[in-house]
């Protein structure tokens, strides 16, 4: 059931309430002319007046207490008038604004001992009274009740949308924390790739000693290099237009060797002395993790010290953790170049989600950057 439809049935019920006491009283006018035929014009009246607080519930959202006032004071003079000005009342009751409500409180409970005591006080104007203060008192519980029930529809209704609105908040978060990890690995792969292009295109351009066949394999090696770093952005590109998960295989600390091969390839001077154990236990996040930050840890060296030997030590077992330690020489006055010190940022954050920590300094000359990530026994 949508709103608007809600709402006409609320209408049609309040003005039932307000009909059924004019139909009740109406009968009992019509018993009461049937007695006595003098009476009639006092009947017509009666019933007119009750017609006219019908009228006047249409405004009682408007104008609640004004409503709720003047059906009160009508039915001083007409009985009728009794269902439209309950009706008011705990329409304005509804609203809870007590320095309305308890005026129109006063003068209903007046109004209606006023009516009580046209034909003079006696044991039935008290009984009329009391009546009547009992369910002047029941209307007053009623329309707190409907005001509760009320605030409390709307609170869920907010507390719905709140939800709602959190739910998407986190979705956006989800997803701009995936396209983050996507824009990571995507610096991982093009700054590796990109660094060996240059040095093997700067390799070209400087070195006028190479031979023809020499010249050659640096030309296939960039052609490879250039090939490949397309494949891979595809790869990473590809994941942008899906659900957002990075395709397998991804490469862990097991293609590290290959990696290294490849940079030696290009020119790049790398020693390594790789003590892992148990290497086939290193989980496979972890893994995938020290790789890229080797991997970006080689491209930095290339770019801030380029043609300098870089020490790459790589240690750990389970229960201690896994260690990556990359220095190279750390000349005085060299540019950082595009991007200078984004990589730093970058490894930061990867070792960041894999729970682990990182330190880099200029110790004796070298740069060194210290990574330590976690891998439980």
């Amino acid at each position: 059931m949508d709103d608007r439809t809600e709402n006409q049935l609320g209408i049609a019920l309040r003005y039932l309430c307000a009909v059924l006491p004019m139909l009740f009283y109406g009968v009992v006018l019509v018993v009461i002319v049937s007695r006595d035929r003098d009476r009639l014009a006092w009947a017509l009246a009666d019933v007119g007046l009750g017609v006219i607080g019908l009228v006047l519930i249409r405004w009682r959202r408007r104008r609640p207490w004004p409503t709720a006032l003047a059906t009160a004071l009508l039915t001083v003079f007409s009985t009728t008038a009794t269902g439209p000005a309950q009706v008011a009342y705990v329409s304005l009751g509804t609203h809870r604004r007590w320095r309305q409500f308890i005026p129109v409180t006063v003068v209903s409970w007046l109004c209606l001992v006023a009516r009580s005591s046209w034909n003079g006080v006696n044991q039935a104007t008290v009984v009329s009274v009391v009546t009547g203060t009992v369910i002047l008192g029941g209307l007053i519980v009623f329309g707190l009740y409907l005001r509760g029930r009320r605030d409390l529809a709307v609170s869920q209704r907010e507390a719905v949308l709140a939800a709602g609105r959190e739910q998407l908040q986190r979705i956006e978060q989800a997803k701009l924390a995936e396209r983050a990890k996507i824009a990571q690995e995507m610096h991982d792969v093009l700054a590796h790739r990109i660094s060996l292009l240059s040095m093997l295109a700067g390799g070209l351009a400087y070195r006028t000693d190479l031979t023809a066949e020499e010249t050659r394999e640096t030309a296939l090696a960039i052609q490879e290099n250039a090939h490949q770093s397309l494949n891979e952005l595809r790869g990473v590109l590809g994941t942008l237009r899906s659900d957002g998960a990075l395709e397998a295989p991804q490469p862990n600390l097991a293609h590290v060797d290959a990696l290294f091969d490849e940079v030696r390839a290009a020119g790049q001077q790398v020693e390594v002395d790789d003590t892992i154990d148990n290497r086939e236990l290193l989980p496979t996040q972890t893994g995938r993790h020290a790789y890229r930050i080797v991997q970006e840890a080689l491209t930095n060296a290339r770019k801030h010290a380029p043609g300098s030997r870089v020490t790459a030590e790589l240690g750990g077992r389970p229960g201690d953790g896994l260690r990556i330690r990359v220095s190279n020489p750390a000349p005085a006055g060299t540019s950082a170049g595009p991007g200078g010190r984004l990589g730093l940022v970058g490894l930061a954050e990867r070792t960041r989600m894999a729970g682990g920590t990182i330190s880099h300094a200029v110790q004796n000359g070298r740069f060194v950057l210290d990574v330590r990530l976690p891998w439980e026994a």
